[in-house]
């Protein structure tokens, strides 16, 4: 059984540009996804993880393995958005991710997301290495 987690929210603002949004300005769907990995990679480096690096001395990598994702409202061209992250269980290969992109105050997408942890060489699953573990778990019950 893996174990509960306090609440830990990891704040991330970004401004959308013209090359994130349609002819109308609006953000094109498939961008909050990318909004959304550049709040979880942000909560890894303020916790003192990079990805590049883990990956160069562990072969291990974070992969998103299931998503669900409802859009609310639309955001637009020039908006400041602010990627909230927060980690609802993390298992000895996975971390859950409860995400969500608000425009000052307002909910405009909302999400869940599994990340597990894969061997670069072959992409399977495999437990997160005790010193990332670590620094996850002392970070989130601060």
């Amino acid at each position: 059984m893996s174990p509960q987690l306090p609440p830990f929210k990891h704040f991330f603002e970004l401004r959308v540009y013209y090359e994130d949004t349609d002819m109308g300005g609006v953000v094109f769907y498939a961008n909050y996804l990318k909004f959304m990995e550049r709040g979880r990679t942000e909560w890894l480096r303020a916790l003192g993880v990079e990805q590049a690096e883990l990956a160069a001395q562990t072969q291990r990598a974070f992969m998103v393995t299931q998503l669900d994702i409802r859009y609310v409202k639309p955001a637009r061209l020039d908006d400041l958005l602010q990627i909230e992250s927060q980690v609802t269980r993390m298992g000895r290969a996975s971390l859950h991710f409860y995400q969500t992109i608000c425009r000052q105050g307002e909910l405009l997408t909302q999400s869940n997301i599994r990340v597990c942890c894969v061997e670069t060489v072959n992409m399977r699953v495999v437990a997160i290495p005790d010193a990332v573990r670590s620094k996850f778990a002392v970070t989130i019950q601060e």
